[in-house]
């Protein structure tokens, strides 16, 4: 099947299966609890129609920033961009196919050496070289949305470029989600690391979901 599809075409198809918000995107607040480790600590976040991200309420300046980390880091991933914005300056060729049957696309031009791998019309394998670092991202499962699909279980590693040494040890992901309206919103995220060569898990909890007044009904009702 892939040999009678360009690579460009397969990565396209993948791409824009990815869920992502609509431009119109009201934005939300919610109930936040942290956990790290004994520590718990419960607030409250909004998420701007912008995407701007905000936490009160949490006086732990470090988790304060691990908070609007996730939230910033997912809210850029849900920003809808055309494929010809985000890759018209790449080229793309076949790599080799694994033994899960994942297909391996590698990009030229101005993402010269980064590398994906699709499966079933979705990411499974990310390679990218990102600020410096190198950045490598296997997915094992997602959540079908009915209006593309979302990463459920993945790991990360970073690594140096020049060396390949691993920065930091590899880090794990579950990601799960809440229909609110007509979006998909994060309600939680557990993330499995080590810290100091032991075991930590990281918990962000999002209840209370509630979409900010829509824009435009916003601006109507002033009128």
């Amino acid at each position: 099947m892939t040999e009678t599809r360009s690579a460009r075409d397969l990565f396209q198809a993948a791409y824009e299966n990815r869920y992502t918000w609509e431009p119109n995107f009201p934005g939300y607040t919610a109930t936040v609890e942290f956990k790290h480790g004994d520590l718990v600590l419960t607030g409250t976040v909004a998420v701007k129609a912008n995407l701007s991200a905000e936490v009160a309420g949490i006086d732990d300046e470090e988790a304060r920033k691990a908070i609007l980390g996730q939230l910033n880091e997912v809210a850029i991933h849900r920003v809808r961009r055309t494929f010809e914005s985000t890759h018209g300056k790449n080229t793309f060729s076949y790599g080799e196919t694994d033994a899960t049957g994942a297909v391996e696309i590698l990009m030229g031009g101005k993402s010269e050496g980064d590398r994906y791998k699709l499966r079933n019309n979705e990411v499974c394998h990310v390679h990218r070289h990102i600020h410096g670092i190198v950045v490598t991202i296997d997915t094992f499962s997602s959540h079908d949305t009915g209006a593309g699909y979302l990463s459920h279980r993945y790991d990360s590693v970073y690594a140096d470029p020049q060396t390949g040494e691993v920065k930091g040890g590899k880090i794990v992901f579950e990601d799960n989600y809440q229909k609110v309206g007509n979006y998909q919103i994060l309600s939680q995220r557990i993330i499995q690391a080590e810290e100091n060569g032991q075991p930590t898990t990281t918990e962000f909890n999002f209840t209370n979901i509630e979409l900010l007044p829509d824009r435009v009904e916003a601006v109507a009702a002033t009128v």
